[in-house]
C-alpha cells in the first residue's frame, strides 16, 4: 500500500511514525472518520520471531534485539552520532516504536512535575497540570490495560488501575523488607503487561525478557493494543516509509510529505494535517531537515528551539548481591515494586527535583555484565564465569530514574556528514550530564545502597551514570534509558516554545507533535503513559476544533 509519486489522494491526517503517540492519534481519529496515512520507516514485527522462550535468547539480544540502534544497525534504524553524548541514544524502528522493547513501566508523573518553575524556580512550567492531564491518564490505562494498585500515597486520590498488579516476587518482597526496615515509601508498581487475560492478550508468564520482546503478547505495545482498531476504522498503514522533509505551501502550511520507499523511489503523501511522532531525536530530525525559503533554520523553528533541551533520564543503579536464590531472572521486567521516598525537592541536600526507584530482575546469565571500564582479566573469561556461578538468580537492581531538567546545549543537531542508508541526514546528539544531574546522582545512589544492604545483601556494586562515550557501542548502553524528551518543548509563548499546549506548531497552524520531543520537563518517571495521555488530550482537541483547522488549498 502507498501513494503514488504525484501525492495520490490527499488524506485528512498524515500521521509521521508509528509509534505509541501517532498510533494513540490514528486509532482515535480514524474512529472518528478522518481519512488516515501513517508512514513508518521500519516494519511490522512478527511476534514469533522474539526469543524470549529460546535458549538463545541471550546472545540474540545482543544484537538482533539490542536497544541501540548503533548497535542493532538495522535497514529501519538510522545511524546517530553520540561521540559528544554522556549517554547512548536507545529507541526502536518499527511499527509500535520502541514500545516492542520498552520495560512497559507504565507511571503517571506526580502533580509537581507540572510546575517546576513554579515550586523550584527552575526549567518551566507545563501549559496544562495535572488536573487537566488525569481523565486522559485514566482513559490510557483502560486502553492499554494497565496492572497495578490503587492508592499510592504519593499521589492524589483517583482511579485504580483496571488489572491487579503483577506478583512482586521474591525480588520485590526482598526490596520491601529492606525499605520497611528503613520507614521508607514503597509500592506495587504499574506496568502495561496484562496480568489476567486483557483485550484478547494473554496474562504475563513472567519469563522476565519484556525489554527484548514480549512472547505472549501480555506486554502493551501499541502494534497490538491501537493498531488493530486503527486498520479497522481505515488507517491506510505505509512501512518501509523513511520521510526526507515535510512540504509547504507558499503560505506557510504543511502539503505533506516526501518519503522513499524500500525499492529507492521517491513518493509524496499529501494531507490536510500532518502530526508528527518520531521521538525527541527523530522529530527534530525531520524538521530541522525540512528547510525552505519560507523556514530556512527548519520548520516550525522561528523560536530557534528545535532540537534544544534535549532531555535523557540519565539512569544510574545499585545491584546487590544475595547468599539465597532470588528467582532473580523472571519478570516482570517490567519493575514489581517502586518507591517515590526521595522524589520531591529538599533543598537541603544541594539539589532540584528527585528520582524514582524501580526494582527490576538481573535476568539470564548475561543479565549482569561486568562493571563498564573494568580490566578485562576482572570481566571476562575465567572471572567472568566465576562470577555467574557466585551471582545467578542471586541478586536485584534498584535502578535510579533521575530527572533531568532541560538545558539548550543538551540538544539534537544534523550531522554535517553522517546519514542513512537513503542518504537523509542522521542526528548528532550534544548531551553533557549537569552539575544538578550529578549532585542528585550521588544523593539517590547512596541511599539506594542504604536500602540494599537494609534488605541484606552480602556485597553491593554501585552504577553511577554512564559517562564513558568510548563505551556507546558496547552492552554498557544498557544502563541508558531511552526516553527521549523535550526537543520541540509546548508553551504558549511563540518565542519561546515550538508547539502550544495541544501539541500545534504555533509557525505552521496545520502541522502537530504529539511525542515526548513537546515535553516541557522530564519528571523522573518512564515516560511514555505520560507521551500517550497527552497525544489523546491533544488529538481529542483536534477532532473537536477541526471545524477551525487551517489547512492548505
Amino acid at each position: 500500500m502507498g501513494s503514488s509519486d504525484k501525492g495520490g489522494k490527499v488524506a485528512d491526517v498524515l500521521i509521521i511514525g508509528a509509534g505509541a503517540s501517532g498510533l494513540v492519534a490514528a486509532k482515535h481519529l480514524t474512529m472518528n472518520g478522518f481519512d488516515v496515512v501513517c508512514l513508518e520507516q521500519g516494519q511490522k514485527v512478527d511476534h514469533g520471531t522474539f526469543w524470549g522462550d529460546k535458549p538463545e535468547f541471550d546472545l540474540m539480544t545482543q544484537k538482533l534485539w539490542h536497544p541501540n540502534p548503533n548497535v542493532r544497525d538495522l535497514e529501519s534504524d538510522y545511524p546517530i552520532d553520540t561521540s559528544e553524548s554522556d549517554v547512548p541514544i536507545l529507541m526502536y524502528n518499527a511499527v509500535g516504536g520502541t514500545t516492542i522493547l520498552f520495560g512497559a513501566h507504565w507511571q503517571r508523573f506526580m502533580p509537581s512535575d507540572f510546575r517546576v518553575k513554579t515550586l523550584d524556580g527552575v526549567a518551566d512550567d507545563w501549559p496544562f497540570t495535572y488536573e487537566d492531564l488525569e481523565p486522559y491518564y485514566d482513559e490510557m490505562d483502560i486502553e492499554v490495560g494497565v496492572s497495578g494498585l490503587g492508592g499510592d500515597p504519593c499521589y492524589p486520590p483517583g482511579k485504580a488501575p483496571p488489572l491487579p498488579p503483577l506478583p512482586l516476587g521474591k525480588i520485590g518482597i526482598k526490596a520491601a523488607e529492606g525499605m520497611n526496615k528503613l520507614g521508607w515509601h514503597w509500592w506495587p508498581a504499574p506496568n502495561s503487561i496484562a496480568s489476567r487475560p486483557y483485550e484478547g492478550r494473554d496474562p504475563c508468564t513472567l519469563r522476565g525478557t519484556c525489554r527484548n520482546g514480549c512472547v505472549e503478547g501480555a506486554k502493551a505495545s501499541f502494534d497490538l493494543t491501537h493498531l488493530p482498531i486503527a486498520l479497522k476504522h481505515g488507517l491506510r498503514l505505509v512501512t518501509g516509509a523513511r520521510v526526507r522533509e515535510i512540504l509547504v505551501n507558499d503560505a506557510g502550511l504543511a502539503t505533506g510529505a516526501v518519503y522513499l520507499d524500500r525499492n529507492g523511489r521517491e513518493r509524496r503523501q499529501l494531507a490536510q494535517a500532518i502530526i508528527v511522532c518520531c521521538n525527541g531525536v527523530g522529530t527534530p530530525r525531520i524538521l530541522l531537515a525540512s528547510k525552505s525559503a519560507k523556514f530556512p533554520d527548519g520548520l516550525a523553528n522561528s523560536s530557534g528551539l528545535v532540537g534544544k533541551n534535549l532531555m535523557l533520564h540519565p539512569y544510574c543503579a545499585v545491584v546487590g548481591h544475595f547468599d539465597e536464590c532470588l528467582d532473580s531472572w523472571l519478570g516482570p521486567a517490567g519493575q514489581p515494586i517502586q518507591s517515590m521516598q526521595f522524589y520531591e525537592t529538599d533543598p537541603r541536600r544541594g539539589f532540584v527535583r528527585g528520582a524514582k526507584w524501580h526494582v527490576l530482575p538481573t535476568g539470564g546469565p548475561l543479565g549482569g555484565p561486568p562493571t563498564p571500564g573494568a580490566p578485562f582479566d576482572e570481566a571476562w573469561g575465567e572471572a567472568f564465569h566465576r562470577e555467574r556461578e557466585r551471582t545467578f538468580g542471586c541478586s536485584f537492581e534498584w535502578g535510579i530514574l533521575a530527572e533531568d531538567l532541560p538545558e539548550e546545549a543538551n540538544r539534537v543537531e544534523l550531522d554535517p556528514t553522517l546519514t542513512d542508508s537513503d542518504g537523509v541526514p542522521s542526528p548528532r546528539i550534544v548531551y553533557n550530564n549537569s552539575e544538578n544531574t550529578k549532585r542528585l546522582s550521588t544523593f539517590h545512589l547512596a541511599r539506594a545502597k542504604e536500602a540494599m544492604e537494609a534488605s541484606g545483601a552480602v556485597d553491593v556494586t554501585v552504577r553511577p551514570p554512564l559517562t564513558d562515550r568510548s563505551q556507546h557501542n558496547t552492552g554498557a548502553s544498557l544502563l541508558a534509558t531511552g526516553h527521549l524528551m523535550g526537543t520541540c518543548k509546548m508553551g504558549r509563548d511563540p518565542a519561546t516554545s515550538v508547539v502550544n499546549e495541544w501539541g500545534q506548531a504555533h509557525d505552521v497552524p496545520n502541522l502537530f507533535i504529539f511525542d515526548g520531543s513537546v515535553f516541557v520537563t522530564s519528571s523522573g518517571f518512564n515516560p511514555t503513559g505520560t507521551i500517550c495521555a497527552v497525544a489523546l488530550r491533544s488529538v481529542r482537541h483536534l477532532i473537536a476544533t477541526r471545524g477551525d483547522q487551517k489547512v492548505a488549498a
